[in-house]
């Protein structure tokens, strides 16, 4: 099986569309899923269809549980909530309930996925270091994981101690275990604008890192005409 995973899409319609048309090409069988469909840009609803219409496994994110909630926003960063409260108006009644209910972590063949973190993933926090990755290996008990949120993508291994590996060209290691951020889709954190996902062939225990462009002045223009805040238009092109 050659999995493609994917995830922090963004409602970002332009980037998920390159994404899913290079994994086909690159011969992926199988499309995961890794949370956070919805948020920030301006086309959640498409982003959550094209999603659904894959019938892939999907786990969470934390933009997603917000989008299809109705509790209070004010605890948040002022930018994202006005963008939250703004894709809970695009969405239907119905996309919302299908948001909702998505779970929060999930095995699939013989991986694991997760948007945040395996210890709490409820909490919502970030692996940002070695450090933080450790806790989640006490509760992965499968040789992988893969997760996101961070936007940045990153590989964590633990063998005779936890360790960061370069997000390139990974071979999965007998007697290690992976915990493995694969980047975002639709807003990349890294200084990297293009749009970053994962391909996993499960045969030859090998993970590939793929960065690809997309039409973003597009993307740009449409958060502007929607009304969302500029910021969120000028900072794609930064890669923050």
């Amino acid at each position: 099986m050659r999995v493609a995973l994917f995830g922090d899409i963004h409602a970002n319609l332009e980037a998920l569309e390159v994404v899913v048309a290079d994994a086909r090409e690159q011969g992926c069988t199988d499309f995961v899923c890794l949370g956070d469909l919805v948020g920030y840009n301006a086309n959640p609803a498409e982003c959550l269809e094209l999603v659904r219409s894959m019938n892939c496994p999907v786990v969470k994110g934390n933009h997603d549980e917000d989008a299809s909630g109705d509790h209070s926003l004010d605890s948040m960063n002022p930018t994202a909530a006005r963008a939250l409260m703004w894709t809970r108006q695009q969405l239907t009644e119905e996309q919302r309930e299908w948001l909702r209910k998505l779970r929060m972590v999930r095995q699939v063949s013989d991986f694991t996925i997760v948007h945040s973190t395996l210890d709490q993933p409820t909490h919502w926090n970030y692996v940002t270091n070695r450090f933080d990755a450790m806790s989640n290996f006490s509760y992965q008990f499968t040789q992988v994981c893969f997760h996101g949120h961070t936007h940045v993508p990153r590989v964590y291994v633990k063998d005779s101690k936890v360790h960061e590996v370069p997000a390139g060209t990974i071979v999965i290691e007998p007697g290690s275990k992976y915990f493995i951020n694969v980047g975002s889709v639709g807003q990349p954190r890294d200084g990297d604008w293009r749009a970053c996902y994962a391909i996993y062939d499960q045969e030859s225990k090998l993970l590939v890192f793929r960065r690809l462009e997309y039409d973003i002045a597009k993307t740009q223009q449409k958060i502007i005409d929607a009304g969302l805040p500029e910021m969120l238009a000028a900072r794609l092109a930064d890669g923050r």
